[in-house]
C-alpha cells in the first residue's frame, strides 16, 4: 500500500490524496460504527430515533449516554457499545495517523545520497 522504504517520498500532493482517503474510510467507518448505536438503541431501548442517534453520537464520542437505560437488554447493549467505542476509538485514530507516521517514518530512513 506504502511506498518501499528505498523508494523517494512521496510528493505533497500525493500525500495530501492518501490523508484524504485514509480520513475517507475512517469516515465511513465512523458512519457505519454511529447508525449501529443507533439501531441498537431504537431496537433495544425503544427510544426514537432522534435520541437513539444523540446516545449513540455520546457514546462513540466518549461523551456518555444522554438518556437513562430501562431494560436490561439496553443496558447490556449500552455497555458493550460503550466498550466497543473505546476500542473503535484507537482503530480509527490509527487509520488515520497511518500516513503521518509512515511519512516521518520514511522521511527518517531516506538516504542523504539520493
Amino acid at each position: 500500500m506504502y511506498e518501499h522504504r528505498r523508494a523517494r517520498v512521496i510528493s505533497q500532493q500525493a500525500f495530501v490524496q492518501r490523508m484524504a482517503r485514509h480520513i475517507s474510510v475512517a469516515l465511513l467507518v465512523i458512519s457505519a460504527a454511529w447508525a449501529l448505536g443507533a439501531w441498537g438503541y431504537h431496537w433495544f431501548e425503544a427510544m426514537p430515533w432522534i435520541d437513539a442517534l444523540l446516545n449513540a453520537a455520546m457514546i462513540l464520542g466518549g461523551m456518555g449516554p444522554v438518556d437513562v437505560m430501562h431494560t436490561s437488554a439496553g443496558k447490556i447493549f449500552a455497555s458493550c457499545y460503550a466498550l466497543f467505542s473505546g476500542v473503535f476509538f484507537i482503530g480509527i485514530t490509527s487509520i488515520v495517523m497511518a500516513p503521518v507516521a509512515h511519512r516521518l517514518l520514511h522521511t527518517l530512513h531516506v538516504d542523504d545520497a539520493e
